[in-house]
């Protein structure tokens, strides 16, 4: 068995990227970035389960990527948080976006950029394994499966 390599890690070696102080960016900067690792594992999780036709894939990944899922999600998952966690959901949510969901209302679209913001925070502290556990309870506690 291959040993295990941190993806965050990897990249700021093959990159030389300095650290920097994760509590400088801004939160819509960690939802940028935490709906880009949202994604990827969802994604990672739907071609995992068969190799299907793309649109197929893609069908079976909006369910869990929309902003009215991940709304329901977070609700689910504050009483789980970290007052740190906690703390870093508000601030995404209470972001100022410039943005909205064509398919949502604004109060959902919050919520999740609030939880983008915490998967990125928590993706840039190097804490995967964290997000996989929130993410796995959440869609439990959705009685959602993937």
């Amino acid at each position: 068995m291959e040993e295990s390599i941190d993806l965050l890690d990897l990249i700021k070696r093959s990159f030389d990227l300095k650290e920097v102080d994760i509590r400088t960016y801004s939160p819509l900067t960690l939802a940028y970035i935490g709906d880009s690792i949202f994604d990827l594992i969802i994604r990672t999780v739907v071609v995992e389960r068969g190799n299907e036709p793309a649109n197929k894939l893609h069908r079976k990944t909006v369910t869990y990527v929309k902003a009215e899922t991940q709304s329901a999600m977070i609700e689910a998952l504050l009483p789980e948080l970290s007052e740190e966690e906690l703390a870093v959901y508000k601030r995404g949510r209470n972001a100022k976006s410039y943005t909205s969901a064509k398919n949502a209302s604004i109060g959902d679209y919050r919520k999740a950029t609030g939880l983008e913001a915490l998967v990125g925070y928590l993706y840039l502290c190097g804490r995967t394994e964290r997000i996989l556990e929130l993410l796995k309870n959440g869609l439990h506690k959705l009685g959602m499966t993937l």
